[in-house]
């Protein structure tokens, strides 16, 4: 991608993953990459993976927490000599019926997704505008942001707000040089997805067969090439705009 070399990037959630995949390519493209997790083995797994491709650090960080992102984001920083790319990745998701998710599970999903999501875009923002410094903000949002699925109502209203955030952001930062789409992966090959489906058997295959055109889950190095796209020159009139990459799930009626 052009224009990525040399860049200061920082990956929420990009311990495991699409996140993980993410600063991989990131730093396959030449940028100065910094990430954090949600815990110390996990984040110390990942850095010694990323370690021989280039310059990394990272820490964990709880990004529901205005304390601990302000502390990630001057860590990062620091380390890159400016955040020009957030890859703002961090988030969960579990199976629950409308009727059954208690208030507890509704503010943990939106703890992480929404809340972790604004906290974390609005500092490196921030710092961004104070520096005069152009970049690009991806937030993840999913395919679950532009329609409805059963047993995902937190989810899908946290990923909803999310591609409004990032609308809204785009309107406001735009004049500041500051590139903020949404990228809405369909059904993806996760540690996190296989975790849910755990007691589904069969669930994965029979799903990318009757709702995925390209009759497969996409993995999570075609989510980041995506991520790096958007980040890149190559997307430098790309603003506000919701990025699918499902294999043609959303275009099935």
């Amino acid at each position: 991608m052009r224009g990525l070399a040399g860049k200061g990037a920082l990956v929420s959630g990009g311990t495991s993953g699409i996140g993980l995949a993410t600063a991989r390519r990131l730093l396959e493209e030449g940028c100065t990459v910094y990430v954090c997790g949600v815990g110390e083995q996990s984040t110390a797994d990942a850095l010694a993976q990323l370690g021989p491709l280039g310059p990394v650090a990272g820490s964990v960080c709880d990004v529901s927490i205005p304390e601990d992102v302000v502390a990630m984001v001057s860590a990062a920083e620091s380390f890159t000599g400016g955040v020009e790319v957030l890859a703002n990745n961090a988030g969960v998701a579990w199976r629950e019926s409308f009727l059954d998710i208690t208030v507890d599970h509704w503010d943990a999903m939106t703890a992480v997704n929404l809340r972790g999501m604004f906290l974390v875009a609005q500092d490196v923002a921030r710092r961004m505008v104070a520096a005069g410094r152009r970049g690009s903000i991806v937030n993840m949002a999913s395919t679950n942001a532009l329609g409805g699925e059963a047993m995902y109502a937190h989810y899908n209203a946290t990923k909803g707000a999310v591609l409004q955030l990032t609308r809204t952001m785009a309107v406001e930062l735009g004049p500041a040089g500051i590139r903020v789409n949404a990228l809405c992966p369909g059904f993806i090959d996760t540690p996190l997805n296989q975790e849910i489906a755990t007691d589904l058997p069969g669930f994965a295959d029979e799903y990318a067969r009757t709702n995925i055109p390209l009759r497969r889950a996409g993995s999570v190095d075609e989510v980041a090439a995506a991520y790096a796209f958007l980040a890149s020159d190559d997307a430098s009139f790309v603003n506000g705009t919701a990025f699918v990459v499902d294999g043609g799930q959303l275009a099935v009626m």
